[in-house]
């Protein structure tokens, strides 16, 4: 019901119609997704009298979605159009106004179709392209082809959920596990690894290529099978023994740099190492007694004189060498958070109310909250001007005082201009809890023009966060050139908070660059950048990547208590 309210979003727009009656039907699709009682149901009996974002005719045309499963309106709107239009959606730089002046003057109905365009100049002479607007237009499509076959971490973990749900209701499965790069928490994934322990091996890889999930089968043999899920992304099933499963786990988790310095250290000892277990190496001088009470991944570094490596820092960048040392973080965990900031309301972009947000985040067990609306130069998704900020600024007071053991923090993303100044003046800045600074266009200058801007901006004694600090889009948009080694410094130097922003899109900052950031004593803030409910449970996520960023809880702002949050934001800067 959702995606097809969005999709009529879409195809009024392609047709030029009314700005609201657009956003009527995008809002009608969030209400929809975020409704907490069975809104299909509610739908079914046409009882959506009341709800807020549902008027008359949503209400009418969910009833007959409901009832019918089509939507007459949306079928004749989808007529109109060619299939592969949608597509175009998603490729940087065009929008509904460009995608219909390439559909009605050029005939343009897929990627396809837009490629053969391009490359045969075609697009060059369109109003409003041009020859530079052609070439982007082509690099973006080459950009999108190395994306292939490559998903968003946060996309497959619901996938990844509810595949290991079904395998654990196996009769013949013992043990499960993800692996891979999924399990090291990489941003980025291009297949699945599972693996289980289990007597009747070839029985287990059958089934599994028999789920509901699974679209084709690629291969299914004695101990592996490999599927193709309706999604496109492949899942490889491996089956061992119990005895095996530790040194399956950790051989298929990787990554292939860390399994090979692993290796290394074992035939140190004189022992071979692979999937299956500890042997003796050939032609060793000597050879250890290789233990025989492995039983878990533990016991195997254990065995090589290593503290336990959680899978995130598995990736050859010094988590040996620490091990060896007893040198390992105590990473991160969800459970030490206790609130977040960078968050939106309806007052900009966002889908819920201040209150909605709130009472979401409480329900999560967060002590805190804070407000991140737009400044009001990001025009696109309806940013504050001052009146409106110090309106939402005295809501937030007037809420604080009806909550119990809860608080909201008063804050704005201010973009930060070209030239490194804030969309906020000091003195409308000192009135706030705190301040999120972000970039939102001219993402094209020159790399040093770039990090000077950013650098300026943090400078500022009002600046609390840097948000999303290379301001990429994974698997759509690169980062703007930026000298991130200059960034920490500066964050350094001027006590600011990096925010890691953990919409699975961003993750940004990337992992490789935190603990650089930790060793020169900048703080973190997790942040779901949510513009709904929903997008608070990314904080999940982020925690994963911060983990991989050898990130502690020490690190990490928004573990601390609501009071110690409200004495550190009370501070100037040089002395938090």
């Amino acid at each position: 019901m959702a995606e097809v309210l969005e999709e009529i979003a879409l195809l009024l727009e392609l047709k030029d119609e009314n700005p609201f009656k657009i956003r009527a039907y995008r809002q009608g699709a969030e209400v929809v997704r975020n409704f907490e009682d069975d809104i299909v149901e509610r739908a079914r009996a046409n009882e959506l009298n009341g709800i807020k974002g549902i008027g008359d005719a949503l209400r009418d045309k969910l009833h007959e979605l409901a009832t019918t499963g089509t939507l007459e309106f949306h079928q004749n709107l989808r007529a109109e159009f060619p299939d592969g239009l949608f597509e175009l959606f998603d490729v940087q730089g065009l929008g509904p106004k460009k995608i219909k002046l390439l559909h009605s003057e050029l005939g343009v109905g897929s990627i396809a179709d837009l490629k053969r365009v391009c490359e045969e100049g075609k697009v060059a002479g369109l109003s409003g392209f041009g020859k530079k607007t052609e070439q982007k237009i082509l690099e973006e499509l080459a950009r999108r082809d190395s994306f292939a076959d490559t998903y968003l971490l946060g996309a497959v973990s619901p996938i990844v959920s509810d595949l290991l749900e079904t395998l654990r209701t196996h009769p013949e499965i013992g043990l499960v596990a993800v692996a891979g790069s999924f399990r090291r928490a990489k941003e980025t994934v291009h297949d699945l690894d599972f693996l289980v322990s289990t007597k009747e091996p070839a029985l287990v890889c059958e089934d599994f290529t028999t789920l509901p999930q699974v679209a084709s089968v690629i291969a299914c043999g004695e101990t592996k099978a490999s599927v193709r899920l309706t999604n496109g992304l492949q899942c490889d099933l491996r089956a061992v023994s119990n005895e095996q499963f530790p040194f399956a786990l950790m051989y298929f988790t990787g990554s292939k740099e860390h399994n090979v310095a692993i290796r290394s250290l074992a035939l140190k000892k004189g022992w071979s190492l692979n999937e299956y277990g500890f042997t003796p190496a050939e032609n060793a001088k000597q050879s250890e007694e290789i233990p025989a009470d492995i039983h878990e991944e533990r016991d195997i570094y254990q065995a090589l004189g290593l503290r336990y490596i959680e899978p995130e820092l598995r990736e050859n960048r010094g988590e040996i060498e620490a091990a060896a040392d007893d040198d390992l973080p105590r990473l991160v965990a969800l459970e030490n958070l206790r609130g977040t900031f960078h968050n939106h309301s309806t007052a900009s972009d966002g889908t819920n109310t201040l209150e909605e947000m709130a009472e979401a985040a409480m329900e999560l067990g967060l002590q805190y909250l804070g407000i991140a609306d737009h400044s009001k130069a990001s025009f696109q998704a309806n940013g504050l001007d001052e009146d409106r900020l110090f309106a939402q600024v005295s809501k937030i007071r007037e809420l604080n005082e009806t909550y119990q053991n809860f608080r909201l923090f008063a804050g704005s993303e201010v973009d930060i201009h070209k030239d490194g100044t804030l969309d906020f003046a000091d003195e409308i800045l000192a009135q706030l809890d705190y301040c999120v600074v972000s970039v939102h266009n001219v993402f094209n200058l020159p790399e040093d023009e770039m990090t000077r801007r950013l650098c300026r901006a943090m400078e500022n004694e009002h600046v609390t966060m840097l948000g999303h600090p290379t301001g990429r889009l994974l698997l759509k948009r690169d980062g703007y050139a930026l000298d991130m080694t200059r960034i920490i410094d500066c964050a350094a130097e001027t006590r600011t908070i990096i925010e890691l922003n953990c919409n699975p899109r961003r993750l940004d900052m990337d992992w490789r660059w935190w603990k650089r950031a930790r060793d020169k004593g900048v703080l973190c803030s997790i942040n779901p950048d949510a513009h709904s409910t929903d997008g608070l449970h990314h904080l999940g996520i982020g925690v994963r990547v911060a983990r991989k960023g050898w990130l502690r809880r020490l690190d990490v702002l928004n573990t601390r208590s609501a009071a110690d949050v409200a004495a550190f934001l009370a501070k100037p800067k040089a002395e938090r």
